[in-house]
Formats: structure tokens, C-alpha cells, sequence
């Protein structure tokens, strides 16, 4: 087993260190704000790129043990962009938000400023997320829709902020959603203090504030905005969803943000490569391969929830498996 703490789950109970976690000073690893919003155009719609961290290298021989120095540098087209020549991963968090059906949209909500995690590299952040998040014309008031890919807590931290000394729903006026199997299977899991102290600082406080909505996400998928339909990918959480974005006009049409389904694109010259964290691996490769057969040799544009930049591309078949071929943002 890896000697790092699982990142899904946090330290002791914690309470908000500060009054205000949106005008701390940014980590180490995050880009400056005055870097332009990184963003792609499917049809009609702008999918913005909101960046919070961009994680460790340790992070990839924790979260993905298979992918191996040796197995990485195998794949000559991941290098510059997604590893480096020592084949050590790249890997980033960051949020996906757009304008569809006249909703203001963002999927996922990364790690969160001033929460305790197990894993250093999320405990404690001091992001300009929220700043980014505004920069790209999505003030925290403004969104309607927070789509939850899954419920761990490097996608769930900005669900609440700290606000005189409480968790408080960062997005007031948004309705959360996540898919029913996946909050239904948390609320019956044998948490340990640790995984239930995230629940209580990023999910319960929504709840209680009656904005967390349950999906039901049949084979077909759930629409649950004009474009946007949610797809079953279960296996790393079981009820794991990636999201579909479809727009008429010009150009590409539909996009698949992948949320933890493919976690790094070594994953796609190597589908059998999970994470450590899949609750169920054997389904997590099921659903990975079948994703990435659907998305072979189309021309949706891919966007990894954890893809370091260029972030984007389209998925070709390369020997008997597959590869990105990267689309760089505008």
C-alpha cells in the first residue's frame, strides 16, 4: 500500500481557521492570477479552465502505483506536456465552468482553502480559486448549477467557505447536484472519523442548506441542463459520473469532462491502470475502457479534471490502445 495518506479523507475535526478564506495569499503551486482564464469553444459555449493547484510529483506514484517511471517514458507523446522525461506524472486540480440552457455551470470544486486533509499537498490551501473563478465571469453569487462529479474531497473543498467561524455554502444561489447511488452508498459507508469530517465541513452544510439535489443517472444518462447530461462511469466511487456538453454551431460540438474516470492520460495507452482509491477497480477499468471507446476517433474534445495544461484533446487510437492528442486552450 502507498506510505501517503489516502487524500480522500482529513486529519482530526476541524474548524474554520479563518473568517474569510478568499483573499489569502495563493500557494505555491498555482498559477498567477493575472494569467489569462484558460478557456475552449464547443459550439455555441466557452468551457473555462479554473485553476486551484497543481499537485506534488508525489502524487503521481501514490494515486496511480502501476504507472511506473518505466511505463510512463514508454509513451514518448505524454512528454512535455503531461509528464517529464524522468517520467514522473503531471497532475493538476482545477474546476470546468460554462454558460449552458442560460445556467452558469461549474463542475467540480477542487480542494478548498483551510481545511484539514491527510495529504499535505491538500491540507490547509491558501488559493486565489474563488478569484479565478470570478476573473473567468463566474462570481461565487452567480452559479446556478454545481455538478459533483463524485463525493471525495479534492472535488467537493469549495462546495463552503469559511464564514465567521462556520462552513457555508460558497454558491448560495446554485442547486448542487451528485448522483443518487453516489451519496446514497457515503451515507451507509463505515466512515472513519477522518472521511466524516469531510463530509461535515464540504457536504453536510449544503445539505442542510437545502441545496444538494440527488440525480438518478440511468445507462443512458441523466440531462440535467439544456446540452448537459450526466454519464454513469461507477467504479472509482460507485456512483461515479463523468459530464457531456453537446452545442449547436460552428467547429467542435461536444465535450466529456472526464472527473476521476481517467485521472491521467497515461491512462489511455494503459486502461488497466487505476487509481489506489477506486473503491471498485475491476468496475473502474470496465468504465474507463468503454469511455474511452466511445470517445476513440470523434471529435469530442476530452477535458481531464486533472489533465496538467494543455488540459484538452481528442482521443485517437494509437497501437491497441489510445493516446491525447492535445487541443491548447485559447
Amino acid at each position: 500500500m502507498p506510505t501517503t495518506p489516502d487524500p480522500t479523507t482529513s486529519v482530526t475535526p476541524s474548524t474554520p481557521s479563518t473568517t474569510s478564506t478568499t483573499s489569502a495569499a495563493p500557494s505555491a503551486g498555482t498559477a498567477p492570477l493575472t494569467a489569462a482564464v484558460p478557456s475552449w469553444t464547443v459550439g455555441e459555449v466557452t468551457v473555462h479552465r479554473v485553476d486551484e493547484v497543481a499537485l506534488p510529483p508525489a502524487t503521481g506514484p501514490w494515486l496511480l502505483p502501476d504507472a511506473t517511471p518505466e511505463v510512463v517514458t514508454g509513451q514518448n507523446w505524454l512528454h512535455p506536456h503531461f509528464a517529464d522525461r524522468e517520467g514522473v506524472l503531471r497532475i493538476d486540480s482545477h474546476s470546468f465552468a460554462f454558460v449552458a440552457g442560460g445556467l452558469r455551470v461549474l463542475v467540480d470544486t477542487g480542494i478548498g482553502n483551510g481545511k484539514e486533509r491527510a495529504n499535505p499537498a491538500w491540507h490547509d490551501l491558501r488559493t486565489d480559486y474563488l478569484e479565478r473563478l470570478t476573473a473567468a465571469g463566474f462570481p461565487p453569487d452567480s452559479v446556478d448549477l454545481v455538478v459533483l462529479t463524485h463525493l471525495h474531497a479534492d472535488h467537493v473543498g469549495w462546495n463552503t467557505r469559511a464564514v465567521d467561524g462556520e462552513w457555508v455554502p460558497t454558491f448560495p444561489h446554485a442547486r448542487y447536484l451528485t448522483s443518487r447511488t453516489e451519496r446514497e452508498f457515503w451515507a451507509t459507508y463505515d466512515m472513519d472519523e477522518a472521511r466524516a469530517q469531510m463530509f461535515r465541513d464540504s457536504v453536510i452544510p449544503v445539505e442542510e442548506a437545502g441545496l444538494l439535489d440527488l440525480v438518478d443517472v440511468p445507462a443512458e444518462g441523466a440531462e440535467i441542463a439544456p446540452g448537459v447530461r450526466l454519464l454513469p462511469t461507477p467504479g472509482h466511487t460507485p456512483g461515479h459520473v463523468a459530464v457531456q456538453l453537446t452545442s449547436g454551431g460552428g467547429g467542435t460540438r461536444t465535450a466529456l469532462i472526464t472527473g476521476d474516470c481517467v485521472h491521467h492520460p497515461v491512462q489511455l495507452a494503459h486502461p488497466a491502470i487505476g487509481a489506489c482509491v477506486d473503491i471498485d477497480p475491476r468496475q473502474a477499468e470496465t468504465s474507463r475502457r468503454a469511455l474511452l471507446a466511445s470517445l476513440a476517433d470523434t471529435e469530442t474534445l476530452v477535458l481531464g479534471t486533472h489533465f496538467a495544461p494543455p488540459t484538452a484533446g481528442r482521443v485517437i487510437t494509437h497501437g491497441d490502445a489510445y493516446r491525447l492528442l492535445p487541443v491548447p486552450a485559447a
